[in-house]
């Protein structure tokens, strides 16, 4: 399991490249039969990823839950949202079966004590993006489809930023105690996301980029609003965004990006915008 710690936004201005891509990147996050596993203080997020390919895996192939979180079993104080990027999968939890297709979600709640991954096709494995937070009561298992999500459309092709947000961890779909996850998808033409952007003090957030075609990348914006930096993201990568930092990009084509929240704060429009012309 790699452990990242909280980045404060005075010491962010004198990072460089390697200092910036070490505190906030993920990478490798689809291994074959693996798990992987970032513990980030930022909020306590632990952001896994899960490919199985010959076999089951379980969701704590690579977590002590003791030495690791201090309990006897990963969900023990923990709530889990995952969205399968890849082909059909099923999720085995306390002895319940979820089959995910591509871009189905699952919440599993806190509490879950035996949480295994399988894929329909080895050929065509599944990949399970997963966000996990800490929580303070059990709320229901629910499976999410892109049919009984929330969608929302936006932007326009005029400003290259149309696109399609499917809300699946969110309020008006289930209750959560405090994760929130969804995807957007960027149509054919436009590559600008959450433009103008915006902070949101009262929570984090981690953007998870896919769907970015071959020789392409998107350029990550975070930093303070007066401070900007980026990130070169490639495919499949996820990126931890404090909240004292926007988080915005902007591609070398059209691609798609899962967003996950913890904090505070579950509403979606509770965000600081800031003006075009104030970034510096």
């Amino acid at each position: 399991m790699d452990t990242r710690y909280s980045a404060n936004q005075k010491d962010f201005q004198r990072y460089n490249t390697d200092e910036i891509r070490n505190e906030f990147l993920i990478q490798d996050i689809f291994r074959a039969d693996d798990v992987s596993v970032v513990y980030s203080h930022i909020d306590r997020i632990v952001v896994l990823g899960a490919m199985p390919v010959t076999g089951k895996i379980n969701i704590e192939k690579n977590i002590d839950p003791w030495k690791n979180f201090g309990v006897h079993f990963f969900m023990e104080r923990r709530e889990l949202g995952i969205i399968n990027i890849g082909g059909r999968g099923t999720v085995y939890a306390d002895g319940t079966e979820y089959e995910l297709a591509n871009l189905n979600g699952l919440y599993l709640p806190m509490g879950t004590k035996n949480v295994e991954f399988a894929s329909g096709d080895a050929s065509a494995p599944a990949k399970f993006y997963m966000c996990s937070t800490p929580a303070h009561k059990p709320c229901p298992a629910k499976l999410i489809t892109k049919d009984t999500c929330k969608v929302v459309k936006l932007g326009a092709l005029a400003t290259s930023n149309e696109r399609t947000i499917y809300q699946f961890i969110h309020p008006d779909v289930l209750e959560t105690c405090q994760l929130s996850m969804g995807c957007t998808a960027l149509a054919e033409g436009s590559v600008w996301n959450t433009m103008p952007v915006h902070t949101h003090e009262r929570r984090m957030e981690v953007y998870f980029y896919f769907d970015i075609k071959k020789d392409n990348v998107v350029f990550h914006y975070m930093g303070e609003p007066n401070e900007t930096r980026h990130v070169v993201m490639h495919n499949e990568q996820a990126v931890l965004n404090p909240s004292w930092s926007i988080h915005s990009g902007c591609g070398t084509c059209n691609y798609t990006f899962i967003w996950s929240m913890a904090g505070e704060n579950r509403a979606y429009d509770d965000q600081d915008w800031i003006k075009t012309e104030d970034l510096r």
